[in-house]
């Protein structure tokens, strides 16, 4: 296709057809599902087509095998309007017993898998699709590779973004349509986004009707504490500030599952490696957005004000770089992780691979202060963790918004600006 930005998800899709008679691509709307798995297929189907979408619902029920005709890979675009053809797509796997032959692509979870719903396992399986990275926006030059670190490959970058160019890119965030517009029409996709999830998203999902104004509330406390381990008490209390209404915990609940649902927020989950001492880990999950522009928009600021904020700016930037390196880390089948101790001890991004290797990454905006923060970090960190039952990190990275270049420092630790990395 024209103008289309390949994706670390393309490689992804194509390794997973080659083992699995379907695969269900989730994640944000707007994140370029269908646009990625129209690379691949090779006919399709969409569900929310609007002079059909009602005939398709009724042909689901009636006769799902109908829909399902066509050439291999057959794209099934936001599948959970008719949830009937998941039954239909696991039972002609099965019956054709060939690979590759569906993708199922969908913006939401649906409520529940029902008692005749099969939970497709073995037939179909899962890949989790973010918005874009910066590599993959071209907005990084990728002349680091997260897998030369694992590898302990020595690494040459230099690196001219700006702090400003970092704001707008936080703020911008990695929305496909946003993607090479000038800077006023390509913030306002993050914007549109957030009012789609409050007016109609977070309601749609489960068709649960939901207050849009405590959904406004909710999202903008969830952004003042990106970065964090705040407790979800924390946050109800916090949305509740000075307002005369209500909202109770099954209440903060339900909205946030929906939220989930529909993937705007992706929080990150506690590391327990082996210590060499008996010290308290911290199992409280780290609150992040799939994207950081959502808790810009959420805030409602825009990069002037984050150039003004560094505190704001440096636990959304956290959120922009945690975004990057979960779609990096898929790439190596590894999966992100988040450290704190009972002494405060923290590691913002514990990078694990499924071979058991891993890597340490401090996350910051730049300075030889903060760098040199982070590097004494990472080294505590590494000298506490059991050598005798777990391998020694892999690597150890700063990584920053703005540096001059990326290096490899005397003590082992690399300086990576995040316009550098690449899977």
């Amino acid at each position: 296709m024209e103008g289309y930005l390949p994706r670390v998800t393309d490689k992804l899709l194509r390794d997973r057809l080659n083992a699995k008679g379907a695969v269900l691509i989730e994640g944000p709307k707007w994140c370029g599902k269908t646009t990625t798995a129209k690379q691949i297929a090779k006919s399709f189907i969409s569900m929310d087509r609007p002079d059909m979408s009602r005939q398709y619902q009724q042909m689901a029920e009636i006769s799902p095998n109908t829909l399902l005709e066509g050439e291999t890979p057959r794209l099934i675009d936001e599948w959970q309007i008719a949830p009937n053809l998941w039954n239909a797509v696991r039972y002609e796997v099965d019956n054709r017993n060939e690979f590759g032959q569906f993708i199922l692509t969908g913006s939401a979870v649906p409520e529940m898998f029902d008692e005749f719903m099969h939970t497709g396992t073995g037939r179909i399986s899962r890949l989790l699709m973010r918005p874009m990275s910066l590599y993959e926006s071209k907005d990084s030059n990728g002349q680091v590779s997260l897998k030369d670190l694992f590898e302990a490959k020595n690494i040459s970058a230099t690196d001219q973004t700006t702090f400003e160019e970092i704001a707008f890119l936080i703020c911008r965030g990695g929305w496909p349509k946003s993607i090479g517009l000038d800077e006023k029409p390509a913030l306002f996709q993050a914007i549109d986004y957030y009012d789609a999830v409050v007016s109609t998203d977070i309601s749609r999902v489960d068709l649960v009707k939901r207050d849009k104004e405590k959904a406004k509330r909710l999202l903008k406390s969830y952004a003042r504490h990106v970065g964090t381990q705040s407790s979800l008490e924390t946050i109800r209390k916090d949305m509740l500030s000075n307002q005369a209404d209500t909202f109770d915990q099954v209440t903060l609940y339900s909205y946030l599952d929906a939220l989930k649902k529909i993937f705007v927020i992706e929080d990150s989950p506690a590391w327990n490696p082996n210590l060499r001492s008996k010290t308290a880990i911290r199992t409280t999950d780290t609150r992040y957005f799939s994207d950081p522009s959502i808790a810009s928009a959420a805030l409602g600021i825009g990069p002037k004000d984050l150039l003004e904020d560094l505190n704001t700016m440096g636990f959304l930037f956290e959120n922009l770089c945690i975004r990057d390196l979960r779609i990096y880390a898929d790439n190596l089948d590894g999966t992100v992780y988040h450290y704190r101790d009972k002494h405060g001890l923290e590691c913002d991004a514990v990078i694990h691979l499924r071979n058991g290797n891993y890597g340490l990454v401090e996350i910051k905006l730049g300075g030889d202060k903060s760098i040199e923060e982070g590097a004494e970090t990472l080294k505590t960190l590494a000298e506490k963790i059991d050598t005798n039952n777990m391998p020694k990190p892999s690597f150890m990275a700063v990584l920053c918004a703005v540096a001059p270049f990326a290096y490899k420092r005397k003590d082992n630790v690399y300086v990576i600006p995040i316009a550098n990395l690449k899977p």
